[in-house]
């Protein structure tokens, strides 16, 4: 919490709320303290005020930032610079002991809140039950999807076969924690660059590249935040001091962004196959996930009842006429969406009439379809009823 003089730093004129020894007591790199978590006072005023914004604001959840730094008692500190538990090790029992007693209390008063933590390591089982030996928060923040994702799609997609991997090792672990997948104000400032801005190629392939990145994050197992600004895909970093562009919304490239999130956010509500098994492995299976010298990945989405959604993703400029994927099911696939389409400002390269299943066994299933892949772009497909 910061220093200000005016606020809850030294209070009394002693070390209240936070640890008098500044090995335990201080953030160095941000130049703030850190909270007390064995005083009983501190606990009781921390969980006061979370209960009070549900309360008293009647917010759905709260978000815990920086957990990591709760956690490890030697988090950014050289050696000598931190001091052990009680056990000699490093982690900080008091923070795990408050953060778990933190997620009890506000789930049992207000149940169905959402408690989030931004939490980069891998400590487990964050989003797991307290009861379970979890810290009992509700979903996790995936930063190493986020990382992953952000630094393949920067790549010219010339030398992104050199780095597939970036976008296939996010499946081992994604079913450990109920992730979020965070496009957060994190990654739109501090010259980071905006989400536009930090797409390859010219104004059509950025453009391009961010409704295929915008239609995997949807497609992805875990929840989605993307961050103001960032769904017309403002050309700016975020600055809390000004408005954003909405002007840009003028304009159809950016038109064409906002258009093709309604659509992703309504069909993610109309389709139980995008939602309902998000956090295990029943809901996901890879079609072809060693693509890696044409960029391309394509898996299933799977609801309770069996039912399938494809997912079929180019990472290249280059379209690609009759590519075979193989399905689990015989009859005609429909293409639900394409992000190549001309209401977004794409190419509008697709598949409209259907595409039938042939009995030609493809990777490692009895029947598979050809169909045409359009510049950076992604398409979804679904069986035809009957």
């Amino acid at each position: 919490f910061p220093r200000d003089r005016y606020a809850l730093a030294r209070f009394d004129g002693s070390a209240l709320y936070e640890h008098e020894d500044p090995r335990k007591g201080e953030h160095r790199d941000w130049g703030t303290l850190i909270f007390n978590f064995g005083r009983n006072e501190v606990r009781n005023f921390l969980i006061s005020s979370a209960i009070y914004w549900l309360e008293e604001f009647h917010i759905d959840g709260l978000r815990v930032d920086a957990v990591a730094s709760m956690l490890y008692l030697d988090y950014s500190r050289d050696p000598g610079d931190w001091v052990p538990n009680q056990y000699g090790g490093r982690e900080n029992l008091e923070a795990v002991d408050f953060l778990r007693e933190l997620n009890s209390v506000t789930h049992d008063f207000h149940p169905g809140t959402l408690m989030t933590a931004e939490e980069s390591t891998a400590w487990p089982q964050v989003s797991r039950p307290t009861w379970l030996g979890g810290l009992g928060f509700s979903m996790k923040w995936n930063m190493g999807w986020m990382h992953d994702t952000l630094s393949y799609t920067s790549q010219d997609p010339i030398y992104r076969h050199y780095h597939h991997d970036l976008l296939t090792f996010g499946l081992l672990y994604a079913f450990t924690e109920n992730f979020v997948l965070p496009f957060s104000h994190d990654e739109v400032v501090h010259g980071k660059g905006s989400m536009i801005d930090k797409m390859p190629g010219d104004e059509w392939q950025k453009f391009a590249n961010l409704r295929l990145l915008y239609t995997y994050m949807f497609t992805y197992p875990g929840k989605k935040l993307l961050f103001m600004g960032c769904e017309f895909a403002q050309g700016r970093e975020w600055d809390d001091s000004e408005a954003l562009d909405w002007f840009l919304q003028d304009h159809p490239s950016h038109k064409g962004i906002t258009t093709l999130l309604t659509d992703l956010n309504q069909l993610y509500k109309e389709q139980p196959i995008l939602h309902q098994i998000e956090f295990e492995y029943p809901g996901f299976d890879w079609i072809d996930c060693h693509d890696s010298s044409q960029s391309i990945l394509s898996y299933v989405r799977k609801d309770r009842n069996g039912n399938e959604l494809l997912i079929i993703l180019n990472f290249t400029p280059v379209p690609r006429d009759n590519y075979r994927i193989g399905v689990n099911q015989p009859g005609v696939y429909l293409e639900v969406f394409n992000s190549d389409s001309e209401f977004y400002g794409g190419s509008n390269m697709g598949n409209g009439s259907g595409l039938v299943s042939e009995e030609l066994p493809w990777m490692g299933r009895d029947q598979s379809i050809a169909l045409t892949l359009p510049p950076l772009g992604a398409i979804l497909l679904r069986k035809q009823d009957g």
